[in-house]
């Protein structure tokens, strides 16, 4: 059953951002966050999400900026071409944001809900945390998370120092987990060819609740 619309509004102390700033190798090079997934760009499903729970958002990217750009909302990129990773669009984010606190979520997941995104900076709130990851039950996700805007100079020190694994990093601070073990489909990523392919089945049964009719209104 799909969940039921959250009519909550926005979260003011939180930027949301879209990490579509990979290389994508395993997917050929392409750029993941503009891949068609039933019949929309790959990354405007997190989009989407997003809008629904941060008060503003942002989407990370590191070429095609212009079809990024496209989708609404403004484009931060990581400021080289080395295409470092999710901890280097984390660190863009950090830096970009004017709220204190940020929400990562990569541009592959097109069965993010709402729901469980603000339940990330809810659990924050509650465990008086700095960081805050999914766990699906399995693994920790490091790159669904809430992060305090102050831990930009943490970060920018961790990778200056050659780190680039993010749940190592997270680990450096007060880190709070989400437990999502009983909903893990929704952070199923398309990382090749053949999960972009389950995952379009997968979609098929399993729609964002706030799909219809909602991307006319927030993607211009």
């Amino acid at each position: 059953m799909p969940e039921q619309l959250n009519t909550q509004p926005p979260i003011a102390a939180l930027t949301g951002v879209v990490l579509a700033g990979g290389a994508a190798r395993r997917m050929g090079g392409r750029d993941k966050g503009l891949i068609p997934f039933r019949g929309r760009p790959l990354a405007s499903y997190a989009l989407a999400a997003l809008a629904r729970v941060a008060g503003s958002v942002l989407i990370n990217a590191n070429r095609n900026i212009d079809a990024y750009a496209q989708l609404g909302y403004p484009v931060i990129g990581d400021g080289n071409a080395r295409y470092d990773g999710p901890l280097a669009g984390m660190l863009a984010a950090l830096r970009a944001a004017r709220t204190p606190y940020v929400l990562v979520v990569p541009c592959d997941c097109p069965l993010l809900q709402p729901a469980q995104l603000r339940q990330l900076y809810e659990v924050l709130l509650a465990k008086q945390a700095e960081v805050c990851a999914a766990h699906d039950g399995v693994w920790l996700n490091p790159v669904f998370a809430v992060l305090k805007t102050t831990l930009a100079d943490s970060l920018q020190v961790y990778m200056d120092q050659g780190g680039r694994k993010a749940e190592t990093w997270l680990r450096q601070h007060v880190l709070a987990i989400a437990d999502f073990a009983a909903a893990p489909e929704l952070f199923r990523s398309a990382n090749t060819p053949e999960e972009l392919q389950a995952l379009e089945m997968l979609a098929a049964v399993r729609r964002p609740a706030y799909d219809d009719g909602y991307f006319a209104d927030t993607l211009h």
